[in-house]
């Protein structure tokens, strides 16, 4: 843990109380500061009294003018002001125990913090939650946040997640919602594992905790061709993820006469393994989902839509290709072919990847490398621009999971690349329009990196 001050925003509200570099936050109106959750909570509270102490160990007490929730601006050595919490878990279907040898040492690390759950929406299994930071999450009010459920069997969450305590972090999540604390859950699906009966029990366990369990999702296991001796997992049949969605379905229909909402989902990737088509967007609600990929190609689809009906059948734009995943692809497709079909003189083409980097039966976008788009696009007709999804990025960067930078695609493969947010449909027609679209701005310090990418647990 580090509260040591390292650098003040000019201007801020700390740089005009006299903070200074160097000087240690011990506390904020008389609360102790242990890491950025207390911080942020503490110090979001109009003119707080802060309490510092001097590298001569002389402690000093100022009060600081500002508006409520403005930030004081203060910055520490690390984003967390303290480590990461790394898993405890050897989840049998953990995707960076499936990741290839030989990347950045930060790919292989396994994040299982309640602080990134709050404030980056990183998904946590609440198995290495101290008592105290229990509480603190009940005592701040910390929502919400994003668990990694599984199962609500205690016997079959320890044998998923290979810790015997993991069945234990059931209670903890009763005790949130006692405490009438949100959280958005996450079940990562396994064939003949957590699926069938257990599914069941676990999605009417979490419907007696609703209105605090805001949301489920479901997801299928995803499995690369790094599993050599790991616990012997494979993909969902066509037959199988049907089996599942027809549950999950039938639960949210009984939930919708029950409490006004479906509350679980399945993501997307289910109803593409049963061949099936999606449900239309106004089944998913509010969309609570969409980092699990719940709604996710509807959204994009009747955004792209909407916005395609605004153009004119004279607009003009540059002859552009789309390099994606092989899930998304379809989607793609039909909406390059509603915009060729509106505006004729808009020419573009779709590139479904196939990922060899970790096997093809990983379909989304967001893992596809550098060097599966280098090997697949060599000769294709590219137009004059190549768009791709920013999700095959790091956050806030260039650089795509195998380290080859967009730089180095765009030399090889001889055409410009542009950068979309890969949740909008708006922006992906304003930027084959010819628009500008602002990316979202997200980084971390360098030292923070491994907090940057994490598949899920």
């Amino acid at each position: 843990m580090s509260t040591i001050i390292t650098s003040i925003d000019p201007q801020s509200p700390a740089e005009r109380a006299g903070i200074q570099v160097g000087e240690q936050l011990l506390h904020i109106n008389g609360h102790k500061i242990v890491d950025v959750l207390d911080y942020r909570f503490f110090g979001y509270d109009p003119n707080p009294i802060v309490e510092l102490q001097q590298p001569n160990g002389h402690r000093r007490t100022l009060r600081v003018r500002k508006e409520e929730g403005v930030d004081l601006g203060l910055n520490f050595e690390t984003y967390l002001m303290d480590k990461a919490r790394s898993c405890a878990n050897n989840c049998i279907f953990c995707f960076v125990d499936q990741m290839p040898p030989g990347m950045r040492k930060s790919l292989y690390f396994k994040d299982d913090d309640a602080r990134l759950s709050f404030l980056m929406g990183n998904y946590l299994t609440l198995t290495n939650l101290s008592p105290r930071e229990v509480q603190r999450i009940i005592d701040l009010r910390i929502s919400p946040i994003n668990v990694s459920v599984h199962t609500t069997d205690p016997e079959l969450r320890s044998r998923l997640l290979r810790n015997k305590r993991a069945g234990e972090a059931i209670d903890i999540i009763r005790r949130f919602a006692e405490n009438h604390i949100t959280m958005n859950c996450q079940i990562v699906s396994c064939p003949g594992l957590n699926d069938g009966a257990a599914l069941e029990k676990t999605l009417r366990d979490l419907g007696e905790m609703y209105p605090s369990v805001n949301s489920v999702a479901i997801v299928p296991v995803g499995v690369t061709k790094y599993r050599d001796g790991l616990y012997p997992l494979r993909p969902y049949t066509k037959e199988e993820a049907g089996a599942v969605i027809d549950l999950v379905e039938a639960f949210g229909a009984a939930s919708r006469k029950e409490r006004g909402t479906s509350l679980a989902w399945c993501s997307d990737e289910f109803y593409l393994l049963a061949g099936r088509p999606l449900p239309e967007k106004s089944y998913y609600e509010d969309m609570d989902q969409l980092e699990n990929g719940v709604g996710l190609l509807q959204l994009l689809l009747s955004q792209a839509t909407m916005a395609i009906e605004d153009l004119s059948p004279d607009d003009e734009a540059e002859p552009f290709a789309i390099a994606t995943g092989v899930s998304a692809a379809p989607f793609l497709q039909q909406v390059t072919e509603l915009l060729q079909e509106r505006c004729p003189k808009v020419q573009g083409r779709v590139y479904p990847i196939r990922n060899r980097f970790f096997g093809e039966t990983i379909t989304v976008t967001g893992l596809i490398t550098g060097k599966d788009l280098m090997d697949q696009l060599q000769g294709q007709d590219l137009g004059q621009r190549l768009l791709l999804p920013s999700c095959m990025l790091r956050a806030g960067e260039n650089v795509f999971l195998d380290d080859v930078t967009v730089e180095e695609v765009e030399k090889a493969l001889g055409v410009p690349i542009s950068i979309v947010p890969a949740d909008s449909g708006f922006d992906l027609i304003d930027t084959i329009m010819g628009l500008d679209v602002e990316l979202p701005n997200f980084a971390l310090p360098p030292e923070d990196e491994y907090y940057r990418y994490n598949p899920g647990n």
